[in-house]
């Protein structure tokens, strides 16, 4: 009987040892999971962490790509405002350096440089203009050129026209020299060779008829000159030898 009480209770603490040996493996495994969780917590909170930096560093890499781009655009515009200036330029020059030009009532001229000057706090281009017959030199805004009448001198087809013009009949003038002063004046500020021309012969022939008053003597002689010029710049002949030749074909007459 007392071997079967100890048998028996060994077969107790054996069970309890047991279940006790049982019961530990299910402690690591609570133990395990809460570390899995917690590693999990910490895996998600070190990745929610991270994206809102990467989020900053593409925003930061956004907004520095549009203002290099801001800036090349702003810089491609200036560029191109420069390029249609230069380019608008360019067009307005209609005259070179070293070219004969003729300006209304001072004759033939000569294009000595084309500089930029400042009037009024505006860059602007000017054609520098020798004008030999009064020796004199003025500037001449680009922009302004054909509205004060400058122009080419005439080629040669245009010159022996205007030749041609002063050889042939007059028109009666008006006796009133004033009228017919004005008349004139008007025709050299138009600047053209066949105005010029035009002049020529009437106060000419007018002067062969009475003499011409004061101002009208001068105003002849300026167009002679004028007329005398340009005709020899265009036929590449000596002034005295166009004279001649212009106060002989108005003998004709």
């Amino acid at each position: 009987m007392a071997t079967t009480s100890k048998k028996s209770s060994q077969t107790t603490k054996a069970a309890k040892g047991d279940s006790k040996s049982k019961k530990k493996p299910a402690a690591k495994s609570s133990a395990t999971g809460e570390k899995s969780v917690s590693a999990t917590k910490t895996t998600q909170k070190a990745t929610s962490g991270k994206k809102p930096a990467a989020a900053n560093s593409t925003s930061k890499k956004t907004s520095t790509r549009s203002r290099r781009s801001s800036i090349t655009k702003a810089g491609t515009a200036k560029s191109a405002a420069k390029t249609k200036t230069s380019r608008s330029r360019t067009r307005k020059l209609r005259y070179k350096k070293g070219q004969e030009i003729v300006y209304p009532l001072q004759g033939v001229g000569q294009i000595k440089s084309i500089e930029e000057r400042v009037f009024r706090s505006t860059k602007l281009l000017y054609y520098i203009i020798y004008l030999e017959v009064s020796d004199m030199t003025i500037m001449v805004p680009v922009d302004k050129a054909d509205e004060l009448g400058i122009r080419p001198i005439v080629d040669k087809r245009q010159a022996n026209k205007a030749l041609k013009l002063i050889s042939e009949e007059y028109e009666p003038v008006p006796t009133d020299w004033k009228a017919r002063y004005q008349n004139n004046l008007d025709l050299l500020k138009k600047g053209s060779v066949l105005d010029i021309a035009t002049v020529v012969r009437a106060l000419y022939h007018r002067s062969r008829i009475k003499e011409l008053p004061i101002l009208e003597r001068k105003l002849y002689d300026s167009a002679l000159k004028l007329l005398v010029d340009e005709i020899s710049f265009s036929l590449q002949k000596g002034k005295e030898e166009v004279e001649e030749l212009v106060l002989s074909k108005m003998e004709v007459n």
